[in-house]
């Protein structure tokens, strides 16, 4: 490695990214990474159901994903730096060689492997909660309290009414997933220090982690669930039919626990649909895309609002988001940056 690639020193854009003495923030990221996958095994063996991978859905379909769109990102990547002016196959091959060198290209496969290896085991966590017992009347009191009496999803429904405003946010709800699946492997190629792309990767593991910590301290179903006459002039959509899907999840995992499709996926306490896109938003902030945060901050909102309109969650689940996605991204920060972010010309 040259002088050139180490922190604090006047790296060119698009080359190979500053790293410690030994890797130390990486090993961080992945003793992490083991101590959660090994809660993991621990709870399978506690709960005697084992670990699973519904039809490859949660981590083999996730990681085929994920390393077709980094491809694609990549060479979208390398023409742009081109230029359009410039542009040729040559030139653009080029640049991919010079931008990709073995070591950033295994750190970024690092950095997927690790984001995907905390995702299962938190589906597998989250899946196991619904053995507990649910308080879901305690949220829906916390709700109540905080609107002097009301429900928010009721007061929702009045004010922007029950038809239009569902389908539209409907579709905000729904397409947090995509989101999500273009947030993880963004920052690995478009920054230009890999280790600034591990900030996103690091904050990305401890929402998980504090996500599902949340579901197991107060286990909870939704108002979906708990309220569901605040929700019954509602249009059926596919949010409907999920919260169906997900009651019959949970049912047949209580009632046939060692059955080899038995997984459940309904947990309220805290909401990860804020949680997480308010760490993507965090991190528009961290890398100054002014824009795009901008665009990001108002989807956060509309997200809030349609957690609580479609009854997925009670209020103080986003609330409960907003605060882990804070905590998430400076423990993020700390792990790759223990001593501040030096900077970056």
């Amino acid at each position: 490695m040259t002088t050139a690639e180490l922190p604090g020193t006047n790296a060119l854009p698009g080359t190979v990214a500053d790293v410690e003495p030994e890797h130390r923030w990486l090993i961080r990221v992945w003793v992490l990474v083991a101590l959660f996958v090994l809660v993991m095994v621990l709870w399978s063996l506690h709960v005697g159901i084992p670990i699973r991978d519904p039809h490859g859905s949660i981590l083999v379909s996730r990681v085929a994903i994920s390393l077709g769109l980094f491809a694609v990102m990549t060479l979208l990547d390398a023409c742009i730096r081109v230029g359009r002016r410039g542009w040729s196959v040559r030139r653009t091959l080029s640049m991919l060689r010079s931008r990709w060198p073995r070591r950033r290209l295994l750190l970024a496969m690092s950095g997927l492997a690790a984001y995907h290896l905390v995702y299962f085991s938190y589906h597998n966590l989250k899946s196991w909660d619904v053995l507990n017992t649910p308080r879901d009347a305690m949220l829906l009191q916390w709700d109540r309290w905080l609107f002097l009496g009301h429900s928010p999803a009721v007061l929702l429904h009045d004010l922007l009414g029950e038809h239009v405003a569902a389908w539209v946010l409907v579709v905000i709800y729904e397409s947090f997933g995509t989101i999500v699946l273009f947030a993880i492997p963004m920052p690995l190629v478009f920054v230009t220090r890999i280790r600034d792309g591990y900030v996103a990767i690091a904050s990305a593991l401890w929402v998980w982690i504090f996500g599902v910590a949340c579901y197991y301290l107060i286990p909870s179903l939704g108002p979906f669930d708990s309220a569901p006459q605040e929700f019954a002039g509602l249009p059926h959509t596919m949010v409907t039919e999920t919260q169906a899907r997900y009651m019959d999840q949970r049912a047949h995992l209580l009632a046939h626990p060692q059955a080899s499709d038995a997984f459940a996926q309904v947990s309220a306490f805290a909401s990860l649909h804020v949680g997480v896109t308010c760490v993507i938003w965090l991190m528009t902030r961290y890398y100054g895309l002014r824009r795009l945060s901008q665009v990001l901050g108002v989807f956060l909102f509309l997200t809030i609002v349609a957690t609580v309109y479609v009854g997925w969650h009670f209020f103080v689940d986003d609330i409960a988001g907003l605060a882990i996605a804070f905590l998430a991204v400076f423990l993020g920060k700390r792990m790759i940056y223990p001593h501040g972010r030096t900077a970056q010309r």
